[in-house]
């Protein structure tokens, strides 16, 4: 086991991705630890599918962007080597993640009703509940991303949300997404729509603004009907 792990993490280094080879490699041992490897290595699969719609996205609209690195149990990101050019694109980039991952999550889901499998729809549930976390409009969330569009303003409702979800589900990760959330939501109190800088970057076209909304709201509602919809159906087969 040992030296397979050597070989595997051998071949990563050589890579182009190998930050990202290792670092799912590492989570996948991680998660298997607690859930087993199948569960382990279909929620990273998905995780990397949400991770692969930013990526693709940001190469779509010429951003110079790395590949996917994750951390155990808190999750996945791109980094982009260079600034967004305005909130459109922001908008763009945030939405293809949740998009990509969601329709990964409804394969697996119809996989796993096809096959009468408990393990595929588990992993399918937590595709969807992933996906509908990162909904959430408090930046450096995806909803926060997305919905900035519309005003940075938005994410003062995102902050109780997530202060709701901490005391109904203590977590540490929450209170690191909290941590992170600070600067955004001072930014959000300060946001000022007539400074010229604010202008240069939110002067979006009305309809864009629908668009994005409308595509938001949509894919939230779709996934909390599935998220509750899977868990249900979860609780009946065990």
């Amino acid at each position: 086991m040992l030296k397979t792990l050597f070989v595997l993490l051998k071949v990563f280094k050589l890579g182009k991705i190998g930050g990202t080879g290792i670092s799912m490699l590492i989570s996948l041992v991680a998660y298997a630890l607690v859930f087993g490897w199948r569960y382990a290595a279909g929620f990273i699969a998905l995780l990397m599918m949400h991770e692969m719609g930013h990526f693709i996205a940001a190469r779509q609209r010429g951003l110079d962007v790395g590949a996917p690195t994750f951390i155990p149990f808190v999750g996945a990101w791109i980094e982009l080597k260079e600034g967004l050019p305005d909130v459109e694109t922001e908008a763009h980039v945030a939405l293809c993640g949740p998009l990509l991952g969601t329709f990964a999550a409804i394969v697996v889901y119809y996989w796993g009703l096809s096959t009468d499998s408990k393990l595929l729809l588990a992993i399918a549930y937590s595709g969807f509940v992933m996906n509908f976390f990162n909904l959430i409009p408090l930046s450096p969330l995806d909803g926060g991303r997305i919905t900035a569009i519309l005003t940075p303003r938005i994410w003062l409702i995102g902050a109780p949300l997530m202060l709701a979800l901490m005391f109904y589900r203590p977590s540490p990760l929450l209170i690191l997404i909290a941590l992170m959330s600070w600067p955004s939501l001072v930014a959000a109190w300060k946001y000022d729509p007539h400074a010229p800088e604010n202008q240069a970057y939110y002067d979006v076209p009305l309809a864009k603004k629908w668009e994005y909304g409308l595509l938001y709201l949509g894919l939230a509602a779709y996934l909390g009907v599935m998220s509750s919809h899977t868990h249900d159906m979860l609780g009946t087969v065990r």
